[in-house]
């Protein structure tokens, strides 16, 4: 019975292992959590990018104009914001009462 074929992912996950360590895009998260401590919050950027696109490709064939805003609230880390911004995001930042 003849193998199949490995076929590469349009999306690869932004968090495998590689010789049984965790990597994030690449990242050696040992390696990361050596060098800044623990707790450590690491974040894909190529993911928040690509989803952020997938979510403007979705809208873009809509005839209405649109702003995808992210709730500040969710996470206020000041790296994905930027990131997000300079993709086109918009920002919620109010809260109910």
């Amino acid at each position: 019975m003849p193998k199949k074929k490995a076929v590469p992912q349009k999306n690869p996950r932004p968090f495998v292992y590689r010789n049984r360590t965790l990597h994030c895009d690449g990242a050696d998260l040992t390696t990361l959590a050596g060098t800044y401590g623990t707790p450590l919050y690491v974040y894909s950027a190529q993911q928040i990018a690509q989803r952020f696109q997938l979510f403007e490709q979705a809208f873009a064939h809509e005839a209405r104009p649109h702003t995808i805003c992210y709730a500040v609230k969710a996470n206020s880390s000041l790296a994905i914001l930027c990131l997000l911004a300079t993709a086109g995001a918009g920002f919620d930042i109010v809260s109910g009462g």
